[in-house]
């Protein structure tokens, strides 16, 4: 059932987070640093093949030159001479990259797929493969409060520049045309496709399907669900950290990092969701910069659309990365 706004409010709500100063030297002085200790990607192919799509099992270095995993799922008829595009995709919270023959939808359209690992997930529903070199501390179960008392060694810092440098690692691929690079995702992945988005040049579209990580102020008090419960949880027992925790906070919301989006964007909402809810959704849509549009689904909840958001973002990205590049002039 309806638990937030109205569809009417949701329109007209505007997030009351701030945006520091310094966001965006913060995020250039990261992202810069990951790139300083990047290392080639290791590209291996994996078990099994398939007839009709190639995988490969990835290594990149993400945040401090820090390993990361990922499949990449070409159409077997990948030709290096006819680069394609690429859509580089983020999973949800509690998951990680799962296995290599999963998720074939992508490959299956004609796009190079890179689907990155979560660092330090993986074990909710779907398998991971990489560890999170991060801080230490006392933390909720789960990953929401892990280094939370500084911006440097909040968990999230780390996973948004692996997803930049993920970006990074789809677009050097000498299958891909760099010009052609969308980001996707689904709550926790849709928070970080708005995210790197925001902060990789290269980017060519963003799809965020129920972002998550979004409007922290009001998230952190209008929901029971976790994950956002695990700030409430922090927060009921260090009590005297709740300004400190919303200043680091800031740095990490999806409507500090939507205020920079630039490039076309599908986003999605599920009007009964309690764990993004759809006021939170809206916070990053209404605070998008670049050209935008939002699927709504009245009557469902975390799960969006399902397959009705992936017949959406095919049709979308067919008009902004189309499978033949444009000739030039």
């Amino acid at each position: 059932m309806y638990l937030d706004l109205s569809e009417a409010e949701l329109a007209e709500y505007q997030s009351r987070q701030g945006d520091p100063a310094d966001f965006d030297e913060f995020w250039a002085g990261t992202v810069g640093q990951a790139r300083a200790a990047a290392h080639p990607a290791i590209v291996t192919e994996a078990v099994p093949q398939l007839s009709t799509v190639t995988l490969y099992d990835v290594t990149f270095t993400g945040f401090a030159g820090q390993p990361v995993k990922a499949w990449l799922r070409l159409p077997a008829d990948a030709d290096p001479a006819h680069p394609l595009p690429a859509v580089v995709q983020f999973v949800g919270y509690g998951g990680g990259r799962g296995d290599a023959i999963e998720n074939l939808l992508w490959a299956s359209a004609g796009y190079a797929h890179l689907q990155m690992d979560t660092r330090g997930q993986g074990s909710g529903w779907s398998r991971g493969d990489t560890p999170d070199e991060g801080a230490s501390g006392p933390q909720v179960p789960g990953v929401m409060t892990r280094g939370i008392d500084s911006r440097d060694t909040y968990y999230y810092r780390r996973l948004i520049t692996d997803a930049v440098r993920a970006v990074d690692t789809a677009r050097d691929l000498e299958v891909v045309d760099a010009s052609r690079v969308a980001v996707l995702g689904a709550s926790q992945g849709g928070a970080l496709a708005l995210a790197a988005g925001a902060l990789h040049e290269g980017v060519a579209a963003t799809v965020a399907r129920v972002p998550f990580l979004s409007d922290f102020p009001r998230a952190s008090v209008i929901t029971d669900d976790y994950p956002f419960k695990e700030i409430g949880d922090y927060l009921a027992i260090h009590r005297q950290k709740a300004d400190a925790v919303m200043a680091t906070l800031q740095y990490f919301d999806s409507v500090n990092f939507a205020r920079r989006g630039r490039v076309p964007a599908l986003f999605s909402v599920g009007l009964m969701d309690p764990i993004t809810p759809p006021s939170t959704v809206y916070a990053a849509y209404n605070a998008y910069a670049g050209e935008k549009q939002m699927s709504v689904w009245r009557y469902n909840g975390h799960e969006g659309g399902g397959p009705d958001d992936d017949l959406a973002a095919l049709a979308f990205l067919a008009d902004r990365l189309p499978r033949v590049a444009p000739e030039g002039p």
